[in-house]
């Protein structure tokens, strides 16, 4: 085999195993199961520290019981969806988180939020791409076999109950085995009627644990991979976790390239 040959060898295997990587990421989220996020970070450089303790000081809104299920049937239509896996169907049974958004006001949005987990499901939102940054989060949790919900800011991991943030009212939910269903209307922080760009966030679903009053450090279900204006039913929300290969795959990769181009020098 002359030297062309063998690059043009090594080239092939390199390319190959990165995409094994990838393959590998978008298939660690088993259906039914919290355990496999447990590797999934909510950014880079976020790391996820202690859980917080809810004080006698916290107030939740008062929720009142959902009756139906969750449904996509208005998505790209009347509502911005996003799901995990993609375009799954929150009214089947089965391992699907999802979050609808729908413009009600100038400044309030009505969410459907759905997933599955024995703690707590939540829906954030960021100015940035990094999350993390004090990013308003709403937390619908499973209360013994009933909805309790929260407003809370999301920091460097952490999830800290907020009874500041913007007024959340007609929250409805309902708790069926492990999965967890919330309806709420909210006034979203800096959305104006005048400039696209206040309506424009970074979306994320993830869930947690909820014991003894107490929210655990969130787990990465779905991060946007770009800024989405909520007032847009059309716009299509693609998760960023599951698309690029991870950093160690691609080191990998790289020294395996290295090694044979090596090889092939001697």
């Amino acid at each position: 085999m002359d030297n062309i040959s063998r690059l043009m060898f090594a080239v092939v295997m390199a390319m190959a195993y990165m995409a094994m990587g990838a393959e590998a990421q978008n298939t660690t989220m088993a259906p039914n199961s919290n355990a496999t996020m447990a590797n999934v970070t909510m950014a880079p450089n976020v790391t996820m520290t202690s859980s917080v303790t809810m004080t006698s000081s916290v107030t939740t809104a008062p929720v009142t019981a959902l009756t139906v299920n969750i449904s996509r049937a208005d998505c790209r239509k009347t509502q911005l969806c996003a799901a995990q896996p993609e375009n799954c169907d929150p009214a089947v049974a089965g391992s699907c988180f999802f979050v609808s958004i729908m413009k009600s006001s100038v400044q309030t949005f009505s969410f459907q939020l759905r997933g599955v987990s024995s703690g707590y499901i939540a829906v954030g939102l960021s100015k940035t791409s990094t999350r993390g940054q004090n990013d308003t989060t709403y937390v619908c949790a499973n209360n013994n076999r009933k909805v309790k919900f929260f407003t809370a800011l999301l920091d460097k991991g952490v999830l800290t109950i907020n009874n500041k943030l913007p007024p959340v009212d007609s929250v409805k939910g309902s708790v069926n085995g492990q999965t967890i269903q919330c309806t709420f209307s909210a006034t979203v922080p800096n959305a104006t009627a005048t400039r696209n760009i206040d309506t424009s966030y970074y979306l994320s679903i993830s869930n947690g644990t909820f014991n003894n009053d107490t929210l655990g450090s969130p787990q990465a279900i779905l991060n946007s991979d770009k800024a989405v204006d909520l007032t847009e039913p059309i716009t299509t929300v693609l998760n960023s976790l599951n698309s690029a290969p991870s950093a160690f795959c691609l080191s990998q990769a790289l020294l395996i390239l290295i090694g044979v181009l090596g090889m092939m020098m001697l």
